[in-house]
């Protein structure tokens, strides 16, 4: 189907080459051991992507330390030698099938609700998320009332950063995206309301980015440039899922503009809808304003289950890839049959019931 032909281009992030611009999103499957070990069942989950023709898979977020970075138990982690090592058979398994995989680094914050070293939770500032805590994640009741970051913790979370992505690259990872999407600590630095610092890290969106900033360039100059580092934004949240930002597009522009200058690779942005406006019912979508102020590579996610609206996307120029969620877990091998025009299933809600981890049909045939 020509109309198709922008989603199976080859294309380039960083130093990673891309055989198509189909990528798996990163998705909670909280199917670790309890302490953090990635396992055989995930080598098969995420080697089913693989087969099934996504160029690029992003793993779910992998927590980057042994103090307050885990949001969920029975989540990942890449803060110890022992988990690293764990990592080496997903990578494999996913290149043998012939696809890339970037690690996502993801520090919860104040949206944690499962972390087996500590109790408590840290955030820019006193201020707990709205909502509740998820039950397919095994949480229950509302968020807890964070701490307020101290100095010497946010340079333990930097260093945690760049610690993690350093056992991603030994891993064998093609590449790390930092997570600084919904609601998770980077994300909380970029919120005015969860943010009340009177600091260098709070008030105006110049400083409340400056973290974010940080963060990313401390990996980009932990790992060098032989692997690909990227950021995921967004303005949504898990526990606030309509949040805008108050400044609209001038607020997008002094966001992305500034992590355009850290080094870093690409921009994932992640939307309700990827080609919707951003900011009230018109104007440019939030991966449009991305790709105006970085001039960087952007992948888009958001509502592109439809191969036509996902080519239409990349096609017009607001995106240079796709990342799909829910699309991907209804049909495992959504690119081989969007490319040759079969049809596409219907999302199965027994993947969430009664926990989100990965099910036993979920994993790669054996046969």
């Amino acid at each position: 189907m020509p109309q198709l032909d922008p989603l199976w281009t080859s294309f380039r992030i960083g130093s990673t080459e891309l055989s198509n611009r189909v990528a798996l999103a990163p998705m909670t499957r909280v199917s670790a051991t309890a302490d953090g070990h990635a396992t055989e069942r995930m080598a098969s989950y995420y080697s089913r992507f693989a087969r099934g023709g996504f160029g690029l898979l992003i793993t779910e977020g992998i927590y980057t330390d042994t103090a307050h970075s885990q949001g969920y138990f029975f989540q990942p982690g890449l803060a110890t030698t022992e988990q690293r090592d764990s990592w080496v058979k997903v990578v494999d398994a996913v290149h043998a099938r012939g696809s890339r995989i970037f690690a996502q680094l993801m520090h919860a914050g104040a949206q944690s609700q499962g972390n087996r070293f500590v109790e408590s939770t840290i955030a820019p500032s006193a201020v707990a998320p709205k909502g509740s805590q998820l039950g397919f994640y095994r949480g229950e009741g509302p968020y807890r009332k964070p701490d307020e970051m101290t100095p010497a913790q946010l340079d333990q979370v930097r260093e945690g950063f760049a610690t993690a992505a350093l056992n991603a690259k030994a891993a064998g990872f093609d590449g790390v995206e930092i997570h600084g999407a919904n609601g998770y600590l980077l994300d909380q630095f970029l919120t005015d309301y969860l943010n009340q610092r009177t600091d260098q890290y709070g008030g105006t969106c110049e400083n409340r980015v400056r973290f974010a900033v940080e963060v990313s360039r401390a990996v980009r100059e932990a790992v060098g440039p032989e692997m690909s580092v990227g950021i995921r934004i967004s303005q949504g949240k898990v526990s606030d899922y309509s949040h805008k930002w108050a400044g609209g597009a001038e607020e997008a522009k002094t966001i992305f503009a500034a992590l355009a200058t850290t080094g870093i690779d690409y921009i994932h942005t992640t939307e309700h809808r990827a080609d919707a406006p951003a900011f009230g019912q018109e104007g440019d979508s939030l991966a449009s304003l991305a790709k105006q102020h970085t001039g960087l590579p952007v992948i888009a996610n958001g509502s592109l289950d439809e191969p036509e609206a996902a080519a239409g996307l990349i096609a017009d120029g607001h995106a240079d890839g796709i990342a799909l969620g829910k699309a991907a877990l209804a049909t495992r091998d959504w690119p081989r049959r969007a490319r040759n025009n079969e049809d596409l299933d219907e999302l199965d809600g027994s993947v969430f019931a009664p926990v989100a981890d990965v099910k036993d049909w979920e994993l790669e045939p054996t046969a």
